[in-house]
Parts: C-alpha cells; structure tokens; sequence
C-alpha cells in the first residue's frame, strides 16, 4: 500500500516470512501497532472481505490467518524503511454486513515476546550472574531471528551457589522480566533492521545516544505537532528504603540512597523531589548485591514525576517517531522544553494517513540545554 512518501509492505508465514500476496496489501484497511516500554507490543489489523476476494474464498481457509501465523509489517517514510512489527496473530473475527465494502476481517497479536509466555518451565541457574541467565533464557529462541543484547547489571552479583541457587518456576517471558526489573532494567523487543530479525533487549532504559528529530509545537509552519500535553505528579517519586541483615553477626542496616545516574542519566536541571517513602520487603534476607540491586531497581523506576503526551502526522512531521528512545521537545516553553525519553507510540495507518499517538517521560523540569536536535 503507497500514498505519497508513504509505503506499508507485509510479511507473513508460519515462521519463516515471505511477501504476502497482492490481494491482501490492497484489502488492507487500517493497522494499529503499540510499542510502550517494559510491556509487550500488540497489534490489529483490518482487511476488506468482498464476496468473491482471494482472503474469504482462499486464504481464510487454508489457515492463512490462523492464531500464530508471524506477521511482519514494514514501512517506509521517504525512502528510509523500518519495521513497525514483528508479531503474531491470536484472534481473528470476521464481521459479516449486508452493505457493500462493510464486511472485514480483523486480525489482533502480539509481538514475538508472546513465544516465550505460552509454556511455564522449571529450571536451575546455579553459578550464573543475572545477565548469563538472560542471555541462556534467550539462546531458545534464535531461530525465530531474535538476537540478544543484553548489558551487565549495574551492581555486581557474583554467583554463590553454595547459599543459593537461582531457579525458575514461570513462563521464559515472566522470568525475564522479574529479572530485568530486580536490576532496574527492561526487557522487550524490537523488531528489524530487516523483516524477520529483531533483537531482544535486557538492559537499561535507552536515555543516552542520538536524539530523534524533535518535536515541534507552538511555532507557526514549523509545528510538526498540533498538541502536546505536560503533567507533573508530585507523588510519583519514591524514596525507598532498603534493610539488609550481616548473615555473619546478624547485625542489621539501613542501606545507603543510590546514585540512579548510571541508570536514569539525568534529562532534566530540576529534578522532581521524592515525597513518598517506602521500606521494601525481604531485602533483609538476600544477598548485600542483591539487596543493593533491588534498592536501584526501585529509586529509579520511580523516578519520573514529568510525563507529556500528544498526536503527530508523519507525512507532517517527515520522521518516524520511535518508541524506547530519546527526543527533543520545543516550543512548550522554558519548563518543559528539552529532551524525553519516548515511553510509548501507537500507530494508526490508513490508506493516505499515518498518525502517531505517543507519551513521553523525565524526571524533572527545565531542560539540561538550551538546544534539541531539529
């Protein structure tokens, strides 16, 4: 499907992807993906069902669009490619109508991520830092072209098997994530460079590199943005605090605050303060790294008071706006200019329209420079 600068192309299979025929990218009537930070992207899509198209007279029944069928949508933006999606189908239904051109088909999925939440396992970790089970979590699913990138924790944690052995009793998915969120990190997939790759990310959130072209409010012709809309929750942030008992002399402290900088690199010159307190549970009992870890996990997470959202055009705007990375905000102001880190965007495709519905998150006010990336 092309209008203008923009071109939608469509991949689909059992789990090796190839083109999908003609009839179904020009049945296609609306996509709508969701990609947010630390959850599981999904998606729908619309296909127009005429009475005698190949979807409802062939493909239909020969399983075409059964529940996990890969589906892989690309699109490119001024010549420049990316893949949006790289999925598959759980449901689809069928609306029949008795008006012409109303009757459609609806296909709804989630991303990859959903190969590693359909089957609880048991297994041991024994000598195996927090990375390493990660990376052997992963390993299974290379042939579905997942690659890993995962970064070492923040706070060491060398392995003692002879006090514990980490085990798990859940689905790959949840083992992941309860891992990726003891070390204040996230987990989740991102599909491409090309159709049928995609890297699975355990790690920090992404709030260093190269900005993504900024969005623009407030400023006659050179609005890409109609509307942006800023918060500020003065009760988001927390203080946490953290009690770890010497298993030695039984002796018990309260650990030190965190420095959340090597995990939240600062966005923002006034950092919202912390008005809530917390004590969190069963940090006397772990391991002094894993009590520490658990600390850094919780200060960070909750550290962003400041969150934006807003609606942009993309044949506008000449830029994909990407989630789980950073951008630049101008003409909201003093306050809150400056750059985000982008916590979700949703696609909405049609054929002559793209539009991008996103949220953005920092944690505090007035940006750190006086310059965005245009």
């Amino acid at each position: 499907m092309g209008r203008g600068p923009i071109h939608i192309q469509m991949h689909m299979g059992p789990q090796l992807v190839t083109p999908v025929p003609q009839e179904v990218t020009e049945a296609l009537l609306t996509a709508q993906i969701t990609s947010t930070a630390g959850e599981r992207s999904g998606f729908q899509i619309a296909f127009d069902l005429t009475k005698r198209g190949a979807i409802i007279d062939r493909l239909l029944p020969e399983g075409f669009f059964d529940p996990k069928t890969r589906v892989v949508i690309s699109v490119s933006v001024q010549g420049t490619a990316s893949v949006l999606l790289d999925g598959l189908i759980v449901r689809h239904e069928v609306g029949a109508s008795n008006q012409p051109g109303q009757t459609t088909l609806t296909v709804t999925g989630e991303d990859l991520t959903l190969l590693m939440d359909l089957e609880e396992r048991t297994d041991r970790y024994p000598n195996l830092r927090p990375w390493q089970r990660a990376q052997r979590v992963l390993d299974k699913y290379a042939d579905f072209g997942i690659n890993a990138d995962i970064k070492h924790e923040q706070i060491e944690q060398p392995p003692q098997e002879q006090l514990r052995v980490p085990f798990q009793t859940s689905t790959d998915l949840t083992f992941l994530n309860e891992l990726a969120r003891a070390n204040g990190y996230t987990f989740y997939l991102v599909p491409g460079p090309t159709p049928g790759q995609s890297t699975a990310y355990w790690g920090p959130e992404v709030r260093t590199g190269t900005r993504q072209h900024a969005l623009t409010v407030n400023m006659d012709v050179n609005s890409t943005v109609d509307q942006l809309t800023f918060a500020y929750d003065g009760t988001a942030r927390e203080e946490p605090q953290a009690r770890w008992q010497n298993p030695a002399t039984r002796d018990s402290q309260v650990l030190p605050q965190p420095d959340i900088g090597p995990l939240r690199p600062p966005l923002a010159r006034n950092a919202s303060p912390a008005l809530k307190r917390r004590t969190l549970p069963g940090t006397a009992k772990m391991q002094l790294g894993e009590a520490n870890a658990e600390l850094l996990a919780r200060a960070a997470t909750s550290a962003d008071a400041i969150s934006g959202s807003g609606q942009l055009d993309v044949t506008k705007h000449g830029y994909l706006l990407s989630p789980r990375e950073l951008v630049g905000v101008r003409g909201a102001g003093v306050t809150y200019d400056g750059d985000y880190y982008v916590k979700s965007v949703t696609h909405n495709l049609r054929p002559g329209s793209y539009q991008q519905n996103f949220t953005l998150s920092r944690e505090g006010l007035v940006s750190l420079s006086d310059r965005v990336r245009p």
